[in-house]
This record gives C-alpha cells, sequence and structure tokens, in this order.
C-alpha cells in the first residue's frame, strides 16, 4: 500500500476516493453486458477501464476501486462467463495497480466484492461461503491493499463475504446500499433494516462502514441510523440516475458544485471518506477535491 490508510482514519484524516467506473466506462462507449452489467468489461475494453482509473488518480482521489463489483462467480455464471471469473478479478486488480503505477502518488488499490445477484439469485450459504473467499483470495494474490464490500443488501450473505475478507487478513470496508421505506433505511433487497445489518456486524473487524449507491437525499438519514450502530470510520459514496436495462440514465444528476456540497455536509457529520458512485465522474470528483483540502492527509 502506497499509504498507510488505516493510521490516516485512525487519527482522522478525510480521504478522497474515486467516483463511478461502471458509469464511466459506459458514458466513453463501453457496452454494457446483460446481467453482468460492468463485470465483463475486462474481456473486450481493459484500457479504457485503465483510463478512467489513471483519470481519477489525476485528479486527486486516494483510493480508487477495481471493477470487480459484477464479478462474484454467482453472477458471471448466470452470464455464462464463469469461466472467465478468476481473469476478471485478477485483472480488474491489475488495472488499477497499473493506473497507479502509470501516475504515480500514494494512492491505495481496493478490490471491490459485491453480495449482488444482479438479475439472478443468491447462491445457497455454503456455495456462496466458497465463491467469495477464492474471489477474495484471488483480489488478495493479484495485489490489492484492501476490499471494499460493495452494495451489501442482505445480512446472511454479508457475513459469507465479511469473512471470507478477513481469511485474507486484508481491510474490509463494508458499503450498505440503502432505500427508504415509511422513513427509516432498509438495505435495497428490502427484507433487512440497515440498522439490524449493522448490528449483526457489532464487534467484527471492519476498518470502515460506508452508505453507498444509494440516494444522494437518503444519505442523511442513512449516517443517523450508521451513528447510532456503529463508532468507526463511516464513507458515503452516492449515486445520481437511475438504470434501464443495462443503460444508465442520468436522470436528476447534480452539478459537480452541488454534490461537493452535499458531500461537504457529510464531512461535518464526521464523515471520513467521500467519493461517488453510479452517475458521479470525474468532473464531480475533481471539483470535489478543490474544495476538501483535507483530503490531502
Amino acid at each position: 500500500m502506497a499509504t498507510n490508510l488505516s493510521d490516516r482514519l485512525a487519527r482522522g484524516d478525510v480521504i478522497l476516493i474515486d467516483g463511478a467506473t461502471g458509469t464511466e466506462i459506459e458514458r466513453r462507449g463501453v457496452p454494457m453486458a446483460d446481467k453482468v452489467w460492468s463485470g465483463a468489461a475486462a474481456l473486450t475494453h481493459p484500457h479504457v477501464i485503465q483510463e478512467v482509473h489513471e483519470d481519477y488518480i489525476r485528479i486527486g482521489a486516494e483510493v480508487i476501486i477495481a471493477n470487480t463489483y459484477a464479478c462474484s462467480l454467482h453472477v458471471l455464471e448466470g452470464a455464462e462467463l464463469g469461466g472467465d471469473f478468476e481473469y476478471l478479478n485478477r485483472v480488474g486488480v491489475d488495472l488499477a495497480r497499473a493506473a497507479r503505477n502509470a501516475i504515480g502518488g500514494e494512492v491505495t488499490v481496493a478490490g471491490s466484492i459485491s453480495t449482488t445477484e444482479m438479475d439472478g439469485e443468491f447462491p445457497p450459504v455454503d456455495v456462496g461461503r466458497q465463491n467469495f473467499l477464492h474471489q477474495a483470495r484471488i483480489q488478495a494474490d493479484a495485489g490489492a491493499d484492501l476490499i471494499a464490500l460493495e452494495m451489501l443488501r442482505d445480512i446472511t450473505q454479508t457475513q459469507l463475504a465479511l469473512d471470507a475478507v478477513y481469511a485474507t487478513g486484508l481491510p474490509v470496508w463494508a458499503g450498505y446500499s440503502c432505500k427508504m421505506r415509511d422513513g427509516e433505511p432498509w438495505l435495497y433487497n428490502l427484507n433487512d433494516r440497515l440498522s439490524d445489518a449493522l448490528r449483526a456486524v457489532a464487534g467484527q473487524p471492519i476498518e470502515l462502514v460506508a452508505i453507498m449507491h444509494s440516494e444522494v437525499a437518503d444519505i442523511d438519514r442513512c449516517l443517523d441510523v450508521v451513528a447510532e450502530h456503529w463508532d468507526g470510520p463511516v464513507g458515503v459514496y452516492a449515486h445520481m440516475g437511475r438504470i434501464e436495462g443495462v443503460q444508465w440514465i442520468y436522470d436528476g444528476t447534480l452539478p459537480p458544485a452541488d454534490y461537493t456540497e452535499r458531500c461537504l455536509g457529510w464531512v461535518e457529520r464526521g464523515v471520513q471518506v467521500v467519493g461517488g458512485c453510479c452517475g458521479i465522474g470525474p468532473d464531480h470528483i475533481a471539483h470535489l477535491r478543490e474544495h476538501l483540502p483535507a483530503a490531502a492527509g
């Protein structure tokens, strides 16, 4: 790891992460694949993925997240890409590391694992446990500095993914994706409350809890719940827009200055890690970097 991110979080630094990779490579002309969205892009357009990582590093992102969000084995098998599982997870980390090497600087490379089932179903517990463990080991062996668990939406599958990362010894970030129901944040599957999900991981060695791929308007209420159930470092990378089929629709996307204003408000609440998810690109992250001097650590 180019910089000791764990120490920086412990001393209260504010850290800037990247923006979206999937929607950004789509915006640059990379076709999204049915059932696996951006997960297959490294098979056809690895240079675009690396270019996006490089652009985020140039504008000051201190953490870049590999394009492996949709590369869980059960997701790839649903798209008849199971045979590419090891390659896609390894090359996803390789491309992020290559971008860091090309641009330089103290940049942390995070692998990405998600419990999303995309258009399929969650695997059985025993199968999921082995799949996530295999995926985590591939990314660790490829040189990831930490692993970000993204779009966590189910308590059982989340625990399987956490256990897999614990087995590698790498730091782990837990990124929960939420929707509002009756004024309360629920995980995306709408079966588990965010509060219950956080209670389920109490006392576990998670380095950071983040609210990610959640609507900007819902973040503050989610942070209220996080504050009630988590006393460690907190991150936010929200999304803007919506998906239709495999295409991202940029409805209601805030201008960079407006998104920066929201992020600064979250930082005032104690959020230490900020960036963006789907629909939030380099222009947003560049503007945020200009107004987030503490991100330099």
